[in-house]
């Protein structure tokens, strides 16, 4: 028995284990609210009528590239989005709440800046980056249909990004569950009614499906900005913070700006590897697309738990106490990885199920055979990715953006690319030395090649943290 807490005296901490979970619990409902609108969407794709029934793999084609480019989207966010919650974590943890307002005010600046820039190349772009990736004819029309109406709204989507980053530095993650996962709510009824039609509209199909995603993301956006104006968890948006500051503008970028190298990199990277995956046919493509949607079961787990280890490492360091911020790193890749290797459980015990849902006929018999052993070969790489995903996100929370790059670059270039052609082809064809031989294991040999990466990547990562430098580190 415990003795009773004098009056006046100060309050217990609450557990590590329980601070980490209230932060990640409300990030992992907002991410699987957002899972499920991309699940719906592979659902409509895989139903709405088409001209020709034997299109339906190269539409299945085209979602899977969309997908990967939209996750591009994602990459273009930390430029912002990892400065945001670094900076204001460490004001807050300081308990300086003027500067960590104007840090947020100079974070969503960026952020309108960033997502005009990337609008106006994504919309010039996307033609020459689609022909790249290996997709043509009505696959590559497709997914520059599907693509081109997120590209245009998407400066609403990074300012979205940048204010739920600012909220989570501050110790606040169930505001953006709430107003985030009401835009996912939102999409999944606009999407279908865009792309089947309401009343006398007429649906507009698969282009219908992008529009519903970007006009929900231009509510989040505009909600975001109305609750941070009113005040929110500490912070208050107002328009002395928008007026340039240009030394609080390159703290933020110092931190978001290796972190955005990092992740663009690898999003270039993932291309570079789609761009493998679709040698290999509209079926395999097909496969590699829905066995990666299941598989956002357990890496989106590990960002959940990874937000909150940057935002209480952040906080911890703030307050100068690094060895507290140490303990919740550790503490939340160890709940990260038990999340996600249950999901690989699940990966290996109904992975046939879990391909019937978007492939029920027995027409795409071929695409369920291709995806099911690469769906539970990932099952073995999930304590790997959580410590990649989760200690990625506590270096970053202590400002070590840096030195994290090469790991990123290591494990692409010098391990999953070289991989994947050996792996998935008869043959490799290397120019001036010759050719060699190749596994021919087709797509179970790119996600051989993925897993490969993921333990390279998840040990570099994990030695890192534990090497205790990021301690000292200013931003």
């Amino acid at each position: 028995m415990t003795a009773p807490r004098e009056p006046g005296a100060p309050a217990a901490a609450p557990p590590l284990w329980r601070l980490v979970l209230a932060l990640a619990l409300p990030a992992l409902l907002q991410q699987y609210l957002h899972l499920l609108v991309q699940l719906s969407d592979q659902y409509l794709a895989g139903r709405f009528e088409l001209p020709d029934p034997r299109d339906r793999d190269r539409y299945l084609s085209a979602l899977n590239t969309a997908g990967y480019l939209y996750w591009f989207v994602s990459s273009y966010t930390v430029l912002v989005s990892v400065g945001s919650t670094a900076l204001v974590a460490r004001f807050v943890g300081a308990t300086d709440f003027a500067l960590a307002n104007r840090a947020a005010g100079q974070a969503l600046l960026l952020a309108a800046a960033f997502g005009a820039v990337g609008s106006a190349v994504a919309l010039l772009g996307l033609p020459a980056l689609i022909e790249a990736l290996r997709l043509d004819g009505l696959a590559a029309d497709v997914c520059l249909q599907f693509l081109t109406p997120l590209a245009a709204l998407l400066v609403f989507q990074i300012v979205e990004s940048g204010c739920a980053a600012c909220l989570a530095g501050a110790g606040d993650t169930r505001t953006g569950l709430y107003v985030l996962g009401g835009v996912a709510v939102l999409n999944v009824p606009l999407a279908w009614g865009l792309c089947f039609g309401v009343g006398p509209l007429e649906g507009m199909g698969f282009v219908g499906i992008a529009l519903g995603t970007g006009l929900s993301h231009v509510a989040g956006c505009i909600t975001l900005l109305v609750i941070l104006a009113r005040g929110k968890s500490g912070l208050k948006l107002t328009l002395a913070n928008l007026v340039p500051d240009f030394g609080l503008i390159r703290r933020l970028l110092w931190v978001s700006v290796p972190a955005g190298l990092d992740s663009l990199s690898a999003a270039f990277c993932q291309l570079w590897f789609l761009s493998i995956v679709n040698r290999l046919g509209d079926t395999a493509a097909a496969a590699h697309g829905i066995a990666l949607k299941w598989e956002a079961l357990g890496f989106l787990a590990g960002g959940a738990f990874g937000t909150a280890a940057m935002t209480l490492v952040g906080q911890s360091l703030g307050a100068r106490n690094p060895t507290r911020a140490a303990r919740c790193g550790w503490v939340a890749c160890g709940m990260g990885a038990a999340a996600m290797c249950f999901m690989g459980v699940l990966f290996v015990l109904l992975a046939r199920p879990m391909f019937r849902v978007f492939c029920p006929d027995d027409a795409q018999a071929g695409i369920v055979e291709a995806g099911v052993p690469v769906l539970r070969l990932i099952a073995c790489a999930m304590p790997a990715l959580a410590c990649q995903i989760v200690f990625t996100a506590a270096l970053r929370g202590a400002g070590d953006s840096r030195v994290p790059v090469l790991f990123s670059w290591f494990g692409f270039l010098g391990v999953r690319i070289p991989l994947a052609y050996v792996l998935t082809a008869p043959q490799v064809d290397l120019g001036a030395l010759g050719v060699i031989p190749g596994a021919n294991w087709g797509l179970f040999g790119a996600w051989v090649a993925m897993c490969a990466d993921l333990w390279v990547r998840g040990t570099f990562f994990a030695i890192r943290f534990a090497g205790g430098r990021w301690k000292k580190i200013e931003v």
